[in-house]
């Protein structure tokens, strides 16, 4: 099985296999490889990055260039089994917007993202009075594409807002698994799975 990172490895098991899967914000296509290589699933991919966009269809992978605060709108209703968006949901314009698309056109879909109230986080501002650098937000307040910080409570409350059904969560902290106990404090990624 191919090498994954620990979140894209987690939502990889948890796709049926034979699935049409839409991955938004791709990247180099690592997840799209293995979900059509080693699981059978039907993929595409959107990426805003057009030198990630060409190193995947170099890699045989339909990938086209988009911006998923604008372009997910061409997509019909319900055209494919999974939508992902891997740690990019704090990146977009209107993420809430980008989240009723996602469920638009995914049956069901993954959001992962950086949780901001990790303790490493909270010290970082409390003791350093600066924003943080870490191994998950390595890059200083200038340079991240980070537009929206988010928790894992201002995520639970999103979804309970809008209806949308939490069938799963996943939080990590490093590359291992942690419970859902205090997982605001203790994650420093989360990955849930939803559902209308």
């Amino acid at each position: 099985m191919t090498r994954l990172r620990t979140d894209l490895g987690l939502i990889a098991n948890h796709v049926a296999r034979g699935a049409r899967v839409l991955d938004v914000g791709c990247g180099d296509g690592t997840l799209l490889r293995a979900l059509r290589d080693e699981r059978g699933c039907r993929v595409h991919g959107m990426e805003i990055d057009p030198a990630n966009v060409a190193e995947c269809v170099g890699r045989g992978l339909s990938v086209i260039q988009g911006d998923a605060d604008k372009d997910l709108a061409f997509y019909p209703d319900s055209a494919f089994d999974y939508a992902i968006l891997s740690q990019t949901l704090q990146t977009t314009m209107r993420p809430d917007r980008v989240m009723e698309e996602l469920l638009r056109i995914g049956r069901r879909a993954f959001v992962s993202f950086p949780n901001f109230a990790h303790w490493r986080v909270r010290m970082s501002l409390l003791w350093g009075g600066r924003m943080p650098v870490t191994r998950l937000l390595p890059v200083a307040w200038y340079e991240t594409p980070n537009i929206h910080h988010l928790t894992v409570s201002d995520f639970r409350a999103f979804v309970a807002e809008r209806g949308i059904r939490v069938e799963q969560a996943w939080f990590l902290t490093g590359d291992r698994l942690t419970s859902t106990s205090a997982a605001n404090f203790r994650a420093e990624h989360a990955i849930f799975l939803l559902s209308r």
